[in-house]
């Protein structure tokens, strides 16, 4: 492991060097790669689902492994949009000329060797690949057992695109050896890892944290909430909570909990259970919901189901629910429902997480959805990101300084 550490590394000091004219053709080429690999990718993935179900994986981890025509043709446009990105790497983000004529640009520029450790999500290899291309950095990748035939065939395209475009071949290398004692190694690997991301499960997150000698920014748990306010529109709200929670259950950006104004409970929540039954979403709630119809008694708030379940809370007031959320959310996503302005402000004002939402769906945080192509993961803590992660996000900076013979005096 130390060598390919060390390999890594002077793969990171050439790849910062290289033009972003050759780092845009190799993440466009990876783009066109993957459509024209379809076939051979479906048949990977689907050996890497069946060995999956054998092994008794939920069905959350089950739907997040697995690869659609679609889901390739959204990842093949998401790398092409990556390459058409500005270049983030020396961009200069501030600076001016000193009193003593001391000329200083604040220059932004790669963090260098980015370590991303992932569970199931095999679309996260080429995702990270192409934002750590585009933001100069050099990547390792340890994606889990669950997807290692579909990511090994990932990671031998992006072995062809850089050897093919005149980059180093150690930018981009995938540890797909189960062996976690090599992850081990890779956590305490601070001399030549920069940063290290993992997405995954609270056990690979827990242990990632509790192991680890390298700064972290945590993907972790998504329960996102939304607020339903007593100046709601009732159909603009079905609307936006079934979105949330029936169009993608298993993704961390999916809605884990309705919070509904104590004053419109009785109207709404048969209006919600009658129309989410019918997706199959099963609601589990307080006492003041379950009265309401349709929603069974809750055991545990602040779950993250990443599956067809919900849970209903009443509200006394808009501050109870900001309460709420504060307490058992995530910090990920929340949503407010309102035709009030005053109380849309409230919220926005005082719910802490990384993305808040007015009249909107929480599933809408995402690399893609932002403008940013894709995200190597989606931040739920306030250092040194936030919220969904694209290329800029994976730089640092620096201070240039040009003088003419100047002295500290």
């Amino acid at each position: 492991m130390e060598s390919l550490f060390i390999e890594v590394k002077k793969s990171s000091n050439i790849l910062k060097n290289i033009s972003a004219e050759n780092r845009s053709f190799a993440i466009k080429r990876l783009g066109e790669l993957v459509q024209d690999r379809e076939g051979d990718i479906l048949k990977a993935n689907e050996a890497d689902i069946q060995n999956a179900l054998k092994s008794g994986l939920s069905s959350p981890l089950i739907s997040r492994l697995t690869l659609t025509p679609k889901k390739i043709a959204d990842i093949s446009d998401a790398l092409c949009t990556i390459a058409k990105e500005a270049d983030p790497i020396g961009e200069a983000i501030g600076g001016g000329i000193r009193p003593n004529a001391l000329r200083i640009i604040k220059l932004r520029v790669p963090l260098g060797v980015i370590g991303v450790i992932y569970e199931s999500r095999p679309n996260v290899t080429l995702d990270c690949a192409a934002l750590a291309l585009r933001s100069g950095n050099a990547a390792m990748l340890r994606g889990g057992k669950e997807a290692v035939r579909t990511n090994t065939l990932f990671w031998r395209l992006i072995q062809i695109v850089l050897s093919n475009s005149g980059l180093p071949e150690k930018s981009i290398v995938l540890i797909d050896d189960p062996d976690r004692t090599k992850l081990a190694k890779m956590l305490k690997a601070d001399r030549y890892i920069d940063l290290i991301i993992p997405r995954g499960s609270q056990a690979l997150i827990k242990y990632v944290v509790e192991n680890s000698t390298i700064p972290i920014v945590k993907h972790d748990k998504g329960v996102c909430n939304i607020y339903v306010d007593k100046d709601a529109d009732f159909e603009k709200a079905l609307k936006i909570i079934y979105n949330a929670k029936t169009s993608y259950p298993s993704a961390c950006n999916a809605v884990e909990c309705v919070i509904v104004h104590k004053d419109i409970l009785g109207a709404f929540i048969p209006l919600l259970a009658r129309k989410l039954k019918s997706a199959g979403v099963r609601l589990l709630g307080c006492d003041r919901s379950v009265k309401a119809g349709g929603v069974e008694p809750i055991a545990e708030w602040g779950e993250e189901y990443l599956s067809l379940t919900l849970a209903v809370r009443a509200a006394d007031s808009l501050e109870d629910a900001v309460n709420f959320i504060e307490q058992f959310g995530s910090a990920h996503s929340d949503a407010i429902i309102t035709e009030n302005y005053t109380a849309a402000e409230y919220f926005l004002k005082w719910v802490d997480s990384a993305c808040v939402y007015v009249n909107a769906s929480t599933r809408f945080t995402d690399g893609g959805q932002f403008g940013l192509g894709a995200e190597v993961g989606i931040s739920t803590q306030k250092l040194h990101v936030r919220g969904p992660m694209g290329a800029k996000d994976l730089t640092t900076y620096k201070y240039i300084i040009y003088g003419d013979g100047q002295i500290r005096e």
